[in-house]
């Protein structure tokens, strides 16, 4: 099953979308990697879903990739006499230690980090920004606050801090069991890290997972922008979470935001995933709005490896309609003639590597001579993640004996995963090559391709071979 199309598509499971019949179709109609998100999955469900999934994958016959999106710390206010309060723009309200119902004054507020770190001046936004805060006295147990905007709080909102850096990390106590039980599957490629503030935040999680995940920082608040750098540097991709950020920081701000982070991550040659309400009208109508297709578009023309679906796929009522849909749009655009204009103005030098001047040079080899793919032997993945990097406009064919590479490599950009056997010398390698670039229907008796690989084969992190074959009558190389 080929992909005509270079992004990815990833697809939150759900209430819609959880029978192994519901999950095949989606991946069907174009989704190339599933999310499960922790927040509303128990340990048995996630152990089904990803059970489900690989019993997709193995009558499918191709690597489907697996991301477990772990909770976070998730902020909230406690409870209120008569479950809710109307509150005046310019009174005074607090958010205080003090278990017990809230009124129109005050409410309950069970997380000490927060009376801790807030500072006068910083803002509080309850309920999705529903209700504006400023925090004006602050003595560690409660904050006072002046009512900005909104008017109206109930039981149990969530709480964000866009100017406040909370002194703890990442994993929360559930997250922490959660994390457990997904890698005790096996069976998941990724792990989703949420509310990410600092570099420091991925450090234990790495240290839990030791290499049997790949680990996705959730760009969703200001803080991480701040060292967004740092943080793609430790982080094995990016998800640019739209929906969050747009509640922390002003919404006209996240488009510029998008754009920045998706080239940052292409410099570095990290996959980086644009989310959030993306087909959103989706969830209830079989067709999207004229602005939604506008939105995923401008996520393809900008070279994302991977857009997403959440509430379209695991909640909705289209949600194969969604993937279809979805896929649809991408194949479009990257048939745009400003399409590879857009996407290679903004081709990133490589770096002083011979992994990226191995890829560089099968770029320019695969374009100047017109060659029909790309095809790399990768058992780390860092080959095919280097050749992605370069976004050229010829298929890739990503070669792994390692099933776990091929499907952690299903996020990333124009990649085509196979799991093959490792070459024992080079003509088994050219051979093995020109094969499956024929039985996965990229080529044809007659074409040429270009083969990167490491000698001595088999060894890690060692790229510094190309080889120009061509392909034989038989499928194999030829003369």
């Amino acid at each position: 099953m080929r992909r005509h199309r270079k992004v990815k598509i990833l697809a939150t499971l759900g209430p819609a979308s959880s029978e192994e019949e519901q999950i095949e179709a989606l991946h069907k109609a174009g989704a190339d990697l599933f999310r499960i998100n922790m927040s509303h999955a128990s340990h048995d469900l996630m152990r089904t879903l990803t059970k489900r999934i690989r019993n997709v994958e193995a009558r499918c016959g191709r690597p489907i990739g697996i991301l477990c999106d772990l909770q976070g710390p998730k902020l909230r206010v406690g409870k209120f006499l008569d479950g809710k309060v109307e509150l005046e723009v310019g009174q005074t309200f607090t958010l205080d230690d003090r278990d017990e119902p809230g009124n129109e004054k005050r409410v309950f507020l069970p997380h000490p980090e927060i009376l801790q770190s807030v500072q006068p001046g910083h803002r509080l936004l309850i309920d999705d920004g529903k209700l504006q805060l400023r925090a004006e006295k602050c003595d560690g147990k409660s904050i006072e606050c002046t009512v900005v905007a909104g008017t109206g709080i109930s039981d149990r909102k969530g709480v964000s801090l866009p100017d406040t850096l909370l002194g703890v990390g990442a994993l929360t106590e559930k997250d922490r069991a959660d994390l457990d039980a997904v890698l005790e599957t096996g069976d998941a490629d990724w792990v989703a890290l949420s509310f990410i503030q600092r570099p420091d935040d991925l450090a234990e999680v790495r240290k839990i997972a030791r290499g049997q995940v790949g680990l996705m920082s959730k760009i969703e608040k200001p803080q991480a922008i701040e060292r967004i750098e740092e943080i793609i540097e430790m982080s094995d991709a990016l998800m640019v979470a739209r929906g969050d950020l747009g509640v922390e920081m002003p919404l006209e701000t996240v488009p510029g935001l998008q754009k920045k982070l998706i080239r940052l991550c292409r410099a570095a040659g990290k996959p980086v995933v644009v989310a959030t309400q993306m087909l959103e009208s989706m969830i209830e109508s079989p067709v999207p709005t004229r602005a939604e297709v506008s939105d995923v578009a401008t996520a393809v023309f900008e070279g994302a490896d991977a857009i997403m679906l959440s509430a379209e796929s695991a909640a909705g009522e289209y949600p194969v309609e969604a993937v279809s849909t979805m896929a649809s749009i991408a194949r479009t655009i990257e048939r745009e003639q400003l399409y590879p204009q857009i996407l290679y103005a903004q081709r990133p030098q490589p770096e002083a590597t011979g992994a990226d001047a191995i890829s560089l040079a099968a770029r320019e080899i695969a374009e100047t001579l017109k060659l029909t793919a790309m095809v790399c032997y990768t058992a780390s993945g860092t080959t095919g993640l280097r050749a992605a990097r370069e976004r050229p406009n010829v298929p890739i064919l990503a070669l792994s004996p390692v099933v776990r590479t091929a499907r952690r490599l299903s996020v990333v950009w124009g990649l085509h995963c196979v799991v093959a056997d490792e070459p024992t010398d080079l003509e088994s390698m050219v051979d093995g090559a020109c094969r499956i670039v024929v039985d996965e229907g990229i080529g044809k008796p007659g074409d040429r391709i270009i083969i990167s690989a490491g000698v001595p084969l088999g060894t890690p992190g060692a790229t510094n071979m190309l080889r120009i074959a061509y392909i034989g009558m038989d499928g194999r190389s030829g003369v």
